[in-house]
């Protein structure tokens, strides 16, 4: 039996690029840059990432500099509203860059998850990433171990952040120390340590809403009217919700009292928060600060909003439009007493007092006044 001959075929191209492998081609190479916080002392920090990732591109011959692309005091936990890496993952994949350079894994992303598909995505697609702390290179067969490995190390650390932040916030609440967002906050003003100072210009404000109201104005119409007085809302904006004026209306903080965390996170990873509905501790303070509202004007209108949300419950809407709107109810048949109108849109318009409407004619009224 004559002896079994095996012939090599060397390989002619790359295996994740396809490129020839004896073509020189220098490599299309994109650094990325991100800080995750805003703050003053961090700008240094992404600057020289900048800097640094512009001048190492450019020092290499066999590298063709593409672009730095950053993300300034954007969170790792979660790519998704990371403009900047996404246009770098859209512009790889459309075949734009062949490295990706960046300073460590948890620059790149501290989410597990995020990470190991983005990178799987650009491997696919022949784009490598360098990660220059670790010294790790995605298209080595040892890459995505380590890279799993320190991903989770990333991913757990920013859990233990978290935690250590949510830790210090709530031991801020047992204390009774009080946090609002100022600068969409109606009425206060940040003062010495934190404490709330009544902004008194913004304070005339709040009473006049909550005075609009008492005297039978309803969440629409008095956000209708501070529009239309070229009035802006607490976020800014010409023109005011309905979800505005409630929430004003129903906030405790205006009374001088504060109910603390009404809201918590639900998971450090997508920031994702609801409502407390008894989870977690929750912590009134009674005389916290100044009070924009009479404790007893406050209780009021929260009286007059639940005595509102029953009318609603019974399928009849509340009407500011006059003293009896929604108050007077026929004994027999359940229908609502309201105002006859003549010629409402001619200048022989015609009002009579309250009296019984059959309930299509009722709703139309009802309608009407609104």
């Amino acid at each position: 039996m004559s002896a079994r001959t095996v012939t090599t075929i060397p390989a002619t191209i790359l295996q994740h690029t396809s490129a020839p492998i004896n073509e020189f081609r220098k490599r299309r190479v994109a650094g990325y840059a991100r800080v995750s916080t805003d703050h003053e002392e961090q700008q240094s920090s992404y600057e020289a990432q900048v800097d640094y990732y512009t001048n190492y591109i450019k020092s290499r011959d066999d590298w063709e500099f593409i672009s730095v692309y950053t993300d300034d005091g954007i969170s790792a936990t979660s790519t998704a509203k990371r403009v900047g890496f996404n246009k770098m993952v859209e512009d790889a994949l459309a075949g734009k860059i062949d490295l990706i350079v960046t300073k460590s894994v948890s620059r790149f992303a501290r989410n597990t998850a995020d990470s190991l598909s983005t990178i799987r995505k650009l491997k696919e697609s022949g784009t490598e990433v360098f990660f220059e702390k670790e010294s790790i290179w995605t298209f080595d067969s040892k890459g995505e171990l380590l890279i799993t490995i320190m991903s989770s190390l990333a991913q757990e650390e920013s859990r233990s952040i978290s935690e250590n932040v949510t830790w210090g916030h709530r031991k801020r609440m047992q204390d009774g120390k009080i946090s609002v967002p100022y600068s969409r906050f109606l009425g206060y003003d940040k003062g010495e340590n934190g404490t709330l100072v009544v902004n008194e210009k913004e304070a005339e404000l709040v009473r006049l809403i909550f005075k609009m109201f008492i005297d039978g104005g309803t969440p629409h119409s008095i956000a209708k009217y501070l529009s239309a007085q070229g009035i802006p809302s607490p976020g800014g904006k010409p023109k005011w919700n309905t979800s505005n004026i409630q929430n004003m209306l129903q906030n405790e903080k205006y009374r001088g009292d504060a109910l603390l965390q009404k809201r918590y996170t639900v998971d450090f990873l997508t920031k994702k928060s609801k409502k407390n509905e008894g989870e977690v501790p929750q912590y009134y303070v009674e005389k916290a600060h100044p009070a924009i509202i009479e404790p007893a004007v406050f209780e009021l209108v929260q009286q007059e909003l639940a005595r509102r949300k029953a009318i609603g419950n019974t399928k009849n809407r509340h009407s500011g439009a006059g003293i009896f709107a929604s108050r007077i109810k026929c004994g027999e048949c359940g229908s609502w007493y309201g105002s006859k109108v003549w010629h409402s849109n001619s200048k022989y318009s015609i009002s009579t007092i309250y009296r019984h409407l059959p309930r299509n004619e009722q709703t139309n009224s009802l309608n009407r006044m609104l």
